[in-house]
C-alpha cells in the first residue's frame, strides 16, 4: 500500500508540473484533466474536497486544476479570490453574469462541484441576502461564516428562505466562536439549517480536543475543515501531511462515522503555500487509505 501511495503521489506531482506550465488566462479546453477516483468516502455521504484558500496564491481557475490533480472533485470557494481563466473579477456576490458563466464553465470542464463558500461575512441583512443569492445561483449547499451575534436571527430566516445551510466556523482563541460551547449557544432556537463548520486544526491550536468538540456539536456538524498539525495547543503549529501529525486522523474519521456525518470535508492546507499540491495529494491518499 505504501508503494502504491508513493507511486500515486509521484504521478500527481507530474500532473502538477503539467498544470503549472499552463496559463491561467486561458479557459480550460476540452479534455481538461479530472479526478479519476476511486472515492471511497462517498459511500459514507462524505464529499472530500479542498478549500480554494489552500491555493490562495493562485487564481480560482488554477486552484481547480490543482484540486483535480489531487484527485478531488469538490471545492469550497472563498471570497476575494481572482477568478482567472481570462477574468480579473473576484469570487464574490458582485461577480458579473459573464463572470458567473465563466466560473460555471471552469467547474464543468474540470468535473468539480462547488459545494461550499466561505469563510464569509457581511455588514447587514441586505448584504447577507446578496451572499445567499450568490450561493443559490451556484447551487452551493453550505455557507461557512463567522457572523456577528446580532445577525444570527435574520441569517436563520435567510437559511430557510433560500434552503441553504450556514455553518459557523471556528478560528482559534480569542476569536468569538473558538469554543464549541459558544457555537451551540448561537444555534439555540434558530433554524435547523444552521450548524457548525468544524475546523479541527483550529481547535488543536486552541488546545481543544477535536473529538470532544465534535461530540458536543453532534447533529449540527454541517462542514469540516480538515487539517493535521505538527503540534497541539500551539498557535504557531503548521499543517503537515494528514496522518503524520498530532490530530489522530483515524479517530476523527471514526467519530464522524459514528455521528453519521454527511457533508463536505475541505482540505485547508495552510503551509508551503507555493508548492503544497504534493502534500495535499498525499494527505488525500492517506485519508482514503485510512477509511
Amino acid at each position: 500500500m505504501k508503494q502504491l501511495s508513493k507511486l500515486f503521489v509521484g504521478c500527481m506531482a507530474v500532473a502538477l508540473v503539467i498544470f503549472s506550465s499552463c496559463s491561467s488566462n486561458v479557459p480550460a479546453a476540452k479534455g481538461t484533466a479530472k479526478a479519476k477516483g476511486p472515492f471511497p468516502e462517498e459511500k459514507l455521504g462524505w464529499h472530500l474536497g479542498s478549500q480554494a484558500y489552500t491555493f490562495r496564491l493562485f487564481s480560482f481557475a488554477e486552484a481547480l486544476d490543482k484540486i483535480a490533480a489531487a484527485n478531488l472533485r469538490y471545492v469550497e470557494a472563498f471570497p476575494g479570490q481572482t477568478v482567472g481563466g481570462g477574468s480579473t473579477e473576484k469570487m464574490t456576490y458582485e461577480l458579473s453574469p459573464e463572470g458567473r458563466q465563466l466560473v460555471k464553465k471552469l467547474l464543468k470542464d474540470r468535473g468539480i462541484t462547488v459545494h461550499a463558500y466561505g469563510v464569509v461575512g457581511a455588514k447587514d441583512e441586505a448584504e447577507w441576502e446578496k451572499v445567499f443569492q450568490f450561493a443559490k445561483d451556484f447551487d452551493i449547499k453550505v455557507i461557512n461564516a463567522e457572523p456577528a451575534e446580532n445577525q444570527l436571527d435574520y441569517i436563520s430566516k435567510l437559511c430557510d428562505k433560500y434552503d441553504i445551510k450556514v455553518a459557523i466556523h471556528n478560528h482559534p482563541d480569542p476569536s468569538h466562536y473558538w469554543n464549541p460551547d459558544v457555537v451551540l449557544k448561537a444555534l439555540e432556537g434558530r433554524s435547523k439549517r444552521m450548524g457548525a463548520a468544524a475546523d479541527v486544526g483550529h481547535w488543536m491550536r486552541s488546545g481543544l480536543n477535536p473529538i470532544e468538540c465534535l461530540k458536543k456539536l453532534e447533529g449540527r456538524v454541517y462542514h469540516v475543515h480538515f487539517k493535521d498539525l505538527n503540534a497541539f495547543g500551539d498557535k504557531k503549529a503548521h499543517d503537515v501531511i494528514w496522518g503524520t501529525g498530532k490530530l489522530g486522523m483515524k479517530e476523527v474519521q471514526a467519530e464522524l462515522k459514528r455521528q453519521n456525518f454527511k457533508g463536505m470535508l475541505s482540505a485547508e492546507y495552510e503551509y508551503n503555500w507555493e508548492n503544497s499540491l504534493p502534500e495535499v495529494t498525499e494527505s488525500v491518499v492517506n485519508f482514503r487509505a485510512a477509511l
